[in-house]
């Protein structure tokens, strides 16, 4: 199954299993968090006309190119007389603009006479550095759409209408299951034929970077009834996602036991790394089961799992950032899969890796993103292919 069809089919079940239930978070603990209502402005922004710069406020006819006296200082914060007529007012960036001024003139273009009048030496005009009344938005104007992540821009945009709580959507419930008695967990000792089992903790990051709740489940035995009870435990989940796959093979108890509450269907992937992946249903909760090589797991969860998730919180635009960058590197031969090669830009052309196995994951610890290699393909030094940036997916 091509990449493309593949996500086209997770977005069209994610958008038939939205996230229910929404709750108000304090702005603090609203990073990456999803808007669950848009953001409607309670007031004008900046609610009143104020001075983009340190300098001197005027009404311009009222100055045919004399000196005029300072009738007041304005600091910001502070609330203005009204100007007086013939006058200026000592103006600093961001104070409210007196009421009959309408231009406001730069400290750098003023001389302040002996006399302590201001005489100016640039022509001027109305509306001169004055940021008006509702420059940003207008009371009852939309500036953040239902389905927004929250990052710093819109929290920060948030704060400046006053908003101290925000309505978003609950986070997403995500039972993280490894399955295979040849894993182990880091800090104790390895056995014959074991390793440590580093998919957990880089999926338990990542999501929850994407403002998941993680359900922990650790690893499963090799044992049916053992993975049974375990996933009748899980409790009220919105998403179990395994690694390691769920196959067909006879000693897949983790797949057994899914397939007697539930379905699974096996998706073979136009993918390198990560041909096989899983989706189904348990107990009516979706199952994702994602291969078990780490690069596998780190290319199949960014560029699948990643966006089914965000699209059931409500989120549209899914797809990451990608750009066309110089290959710095040969690649001979063509493949049958798409090929998502770990690498980074050096002097303005993608390199890559010099080891691509699915079982690196240091690959992509050195890398800054992914290099797109298409089908049938055969990219040679300078020629132009497709770089992810992993800020892109990691976030």
């Amino acid at each position: 199954m091509p990449v493309e069809q593949a996500l086209e089919r997770l977005l069209a079940l994610a958008d038939a299993a939205p996230i229910e239930g929404t709750e108000q978070v304090p702005l603090a603990d609203a990073e990456g968090r999803v808007l669950a209502m848009a953001l409607v402005a309670g007031l004008d922004l900046p609610p009143w006309p104020n001075s983009a710069m340190d300098g001197y406020a005027m009404r311009l006819s009222d100055w045919q190119g004399e000196p005029l006296p300072v009738s007041q200082r304005i600091f910001a914060g502070h609330a203005p007389a009204p100007l007086q007529p013939g006058t200026c007012a000592r103006i600093f960036t961001g104070a409210p603009l007196p009421e009959g001024a309408d231009c406001v003139e730069m400290q750098e273009n003023a001389e302040v006479l002996a006399d302590q009048r201001v005489r100016f030496l640039a022509p001027l005009k109305v509306g001169q550095n004055v940021r008006p009344q509702g420059q940003e938005t207008r009371a009852g104007e939309t500036v953040l759409d239902k389905g927004t992540r929250l990052g710093p821009i819109e929290l920060g945009l948030a704060a400046s209408l006053g908003c101290a709580r925000l309505e978003v959507v609950r986070r997403v419930r995500v039972a993280v299951l490894s399955t295979g008695d040849e894993l182990v967990e880091p800090g104790l000792p390895l056995g014959p034929g074991q390793i440590y089992n580093s998919n957990r903790r880089l999926l338990a990051s990542w999501l929850q970077r994407l403002g998941c709740e993680v359900v922990d489940v650790g690893i499963l035995a090799d044992d049916l009834e053992l993975t049974r009870q375990c996933l009748a435990g899980l409790g009220d989940v919105d998403l179990i996602l395994s690694t390691g796959g769920v196959s067909v093979g006879e000693a897949d108890y983790l797949g057994i036991a899914l397939r007697e509450a539930g379905e699974l269907a096996l998706w073979k992937l136009a993918i390198k790394p990560g041909k096989p992946l899983t989706f189904g249903h348990y107990r009516g909760v979706p199952v994702i089961g994602l291969p078990g090589n780490p690069a596998s797991t780190l290319v199949t969860f960014g560029l699948l799992t990643r966006p089914y998730l965000l699209r059931r919180q409500g989120v549209q635009a899914v797809t990451p950032l990608q750009f066309s960058v110089p290959a710095g590197f040969d690649w001979p031969k063509a493949g049958t899969r798409r090929e998502y090669l770990r690498g980074r830009i050096e002097q303005g052309q993608a390199r890559i890796y010099k080891n691509q196995s699915s079982g690196v994951l240091r690959s992509a610890a050195w890398a800054e993103g992914l290099v797109e290699v298409r089908e049938g393909q055969t990219p040679h030094c300078g020629d132009s292919v497709q770089f992810i940036p992993l800020s892109e997916l990691l976030g």
